[in-house]
């Protein structure tokens, strides 16, 4: 199993490279949800299917992809769209865009009796959409093999997520939904780019 050191010396590499005009495409980098991401993928087999968003490099990395084939991805232009069906990981650049595709996949895996579970990151702002409520009923109701794991610091690009709803703090803060897993962290980087160069 990778440490939080690991994590962060592999964003610091992308981010050198990035800043140094080698990665030539958007990229949205990890920080500060080492350890938290470290115990939510302990549990996780390689059978199981893990869905993200444009920040996937940690769930990459995590979920068993050699450093060297992601950093050459990411390299490549892929960082906002990285997806490995050897390791059964699969990340969207659109907003949201991955939550059906995870719960159609849940789905068909509860219908073929499959022994996975589909794990399914979405940021805090994503988490209080309508597509991610009706998945996450579609999901309960039917007892599709799915959890989701929000992953809070707060922002939507350089937006306040709960001053834009009017809301003191994420609606999954305290949920007791076994389908839910909600954690909090503090990123050192920008909503996009690593400081230097094009950012948002």
């Amino acid at each position: 199993m990778l440490s939080p050191q690991d994590l962060v010396a592999f964003e610091e590499r992308v981010a050198t490279a990035f800043n140094s005009g080698q990665i030539r495409s958007p990229i949205h980098l990890h920080y500060g949800n080492e350890e938290a991401l470290i115990k939510i993928f302990a549990p996780i087999r390689p059978q199981d299917w893990v869905f993200s968003s444009w920040r996937s490099h940690y769930h990459c990395l995590l979920k068993g992809v050699d450093q060297e084939q992601l950093f050459n991805s990411i390299i490549s232009g892929n960082s906002i769209a990285l997806c490995f069906a050897e390791h059964r990981i699969f990340s969207s650049a659109i907003v949201g865009g991955s939550v059906p595709i995870a719960l159609g996949t849940a789905m068909a895996m509860k219908r073929k009796a499959e022994d996975a579970t589909v794990y399914c990151f979405v940021g805090d702002m994503t988490s209080e959409s309508g597509l991610f409520y009706e998945s996450l009923k579609y999901a309960r109701n039917h007892n599709l093999p799915i959890v989701f794991i929000v992953e809070d610091n707060g922002k939507s690009v350089m937006t306040e997520t709960f001053t834009t709803w009017g809301q003191p703090s994420s609606t999954f803060e305290n949920s007791t939904d076994p389908r839910v897993i909600h954690y909090k962290y503090t990123n050192k980087y920008p909503h996009s780019g690593a400081g230097v160069r094009v950012q948002f």
